[in-house]
Parts: C-alpha cells; structure tokens; sequence
C-alpha cells in the first residue's frame, strides 16, 4: 500500500477535460550552488586560484624535479638573455653573472618563499584566533590583557622590528618566522575578539549555555564555525603581506641567505645589473606581483563567497547586475 503525497515537481498535472499540463522542474535554489560553481563563474577570480595552485606545484614539487640545476655554474653562458631557444629551455629567461638558470632558481626560490611565508601566517592565524576567541568570549580582566599585549606589539612598526631582531640575531629562516609570527598575531587576535564578543550574546549561545554547554564547547562548535570564513580571508590577505615582507627583508640582505635563494633575494643580486641584465631582477619580481595580485583577488572572491548575505551577488551575472544597480554619473554644479 502507497501514500501518494501529491503531485511532484516533475509529474503532469491533470486537469479536466483530460488534458495534461506538463510542469517543469523547480529551479535550484541559489543558496545551494556550491563554491566550486561560484568559483568558475568567476574568471577573474578563476585565474587568481590558478595561478596560486600552480606556485603552490611549483614550490612543492619542482625542486625535486630539477634536483641541484639551480646550482650549477658554467662561465660560458654568463648572462645570457631571455627567450632564446638556442640555449635550451632551462635557460628560456636567461642566466645570471655565474652562469646558473634564472628558472631553476625562480622555481627554487618559490619553495624557500612558501616555506616562509605558510608556516607564519599559519602560525599566527591559530595562536592569535585561538586567544582572541578566549578573551572575547570570557571579556574582563582577560580581554584586557590580551588587548594591551596586542596594543604593544602593534605600536611598534612590523618591519622595524623584523629588522632589529634580525640585525641582533642571525637572518635565518626560523627566526624570519618567528619574528613574523609574533608581528602579525594581533591581527588575528583583534578580529577574532571582535566576533567572539559579538557572538557571546546571540540567542544560540544562550541556548546552548542554558542546556550546560562548557565555555570551550561554546567556543568550538558555535563561535568557530561563524569565524571561520572571516579567519581565511584575513589569512589570505596577510599572506601577502608576509610575502612581501619576506622580500623586503632578502632585498635588505637581513632575509634568506645563500646559498638558500627567494624572489626577495633574487631581486637584491640583481638590482647592480638592470643597466646590463634586466631581467635576473623582473622576473623575481614579476612573480612577487603575481602571486600577491592573485592572493589579492582571492580574498576578495572568498569574503563575498563565504557570506550568506552576499553570496548572491555572484550568481547574478554581470548584464543582470548592471541593471539591479545601474551607475549614476554625477553631474557637478555649474
């Protein structure tokens, strides 16, 4: 024995006089279009994704496919120029003063930048969101100090401070890390007590303190869920500028040193040659702008995308977007 609900959206619909009206399918819903969708939609951001995943390849596993090219030296093809496929495709951008490819080292140079710029914006992102929420959450005397101790590091300029530890200590990459790490909890720190603060007083917290949730329960299945796509987004964005600071600090020779190599580093050898090789400074370079331009254009896609209150502005294309919210040219009075 079956139960007939009722007609579904795919059945025909009867009506009389025998004849039948065929239905279509209800649409889906735009809430339901996965992020894998919105991303495609978007070219832009489509080749922002692109270009990060394969400096991502690129710092993983191209080392081990070039093995020690990078630092083989042969005089005879001192600062040869780019795109001259004369002098085989390893040397397609050129050499440098000691004869060794500018590929190979941009490849190899990508995976020290990662290796610098990961693991400190994943560092700083756990120890400042894990302690934010802590203090936003409780307020008081613990919001209070965790905010003073954030006030303190923030009054000194970041890079100044890079710059003095690592003058004092030894530039390696531990202490470039370290240094970063310690320069960008703040950020973290201050954006997750903000939400966590804001969040403390929602009605599903109430209700799950009511039914005798712990405070670090609350915290975990409540309060980190909504932070999360807030957290990623300024993760994205600083990744940036750990890079860049990364390159600052190479470029001043206080950052990697040899024999590692980085795009930073590869910029500062370079620059005594832009009147004669050009490019063993523009393509380190390039890459920086690349990949921070990328980065960049990301974050911006993920904070729309990760919103339920804008998201829809990406399943709209851009004709109907323009007529939704046409733009207004401001007349200036005579």
């Amino acid at each position: 024995m079956s139960i007939d609900s009722g007609p579904r959206p795919t059945d025909a619909v009867t009506a009389p006089g025998d004849n039948t009206i065929p239905v279509a399918p209800a649409p889906a819903a735009p809430g339901k279009v996965s992020l894998w969708r919105l991303l495609l939609r978007d070219r832009l951001a489509t080749a922002a994704a692109f270009v990060l995943v394969l400096v991502f390849l690129v710092g993983v596993f191209g080392p081990l496919v070039l093995g020690d090219i990078a630092r083989e030296q042969n005089l005879d093809e001192s600062t040869l120029p780019p795109f001259d496929p004369d002098h085989g495709w390893i040397n397609i951008l050129g050499t440098d003063p000691l004869g060794r490819s500018v590929l190979a080292r941009l490849i190899v140079a990508c995976r020290t930048t990662l290796l610098v710029a990961l693991p400190a914006v994943a560092l700083s992102c756990v120890i400042g969101s894990l302690v934010g929420m802590w203090a936003g959450y409780h307020r008081g005397r613990r919001e209070t100090v965790a905010m003073r101790v954030a006030d303190v590091i923030m009054s000194f300029p970041s890079l100044l401070l890079a710059v003095v530890v690592l003058y004092v200590y030894s530039p390696s990459i531990a202490n470039i890390i370290a240094v970063l790490v310690i320069t960008r909890i703040p950020i973290y720190l201050r954006t997750a007590r903000a939400e966590a603060a804001e969040l403390r007083s929602r009605l599903f917290v109430d209700a799950a303190r009511t039914f005798g949730a712990g405070s670090a329960t609350i915290i975990r299945r409540h309060v980190f869920p909504i932070l999360l796509p807030t957290l990623l987004t300024v993760a994205t964005l600083d990744f940036c500028y750990v890079m860049l600071a990364e390159s600052s600090l190479s470029f001043l020779g206080i950052g990697i040193q040899p024999p590692d190599v980085s795009w930073g580093l590869m910029v500062s050898q370079g620059r005594t040659y832009l009147q004669t090789a050009w490019w063993l400074s523009f393509f380190p370079g390039l890459a920086i702008v690349l990949t921070t331009v990328s980065a960049t254009v990301l974050a911006a896609w993920a904070r729309i995308a990760t919103d339920p209150g804008q998201r829809w502005r990406l399943t709209v294309p851009r004709s109907r977007r323009s007529r939704l919210f046409p733009t207004r040219k401001m007349v200036m009075p005579q």
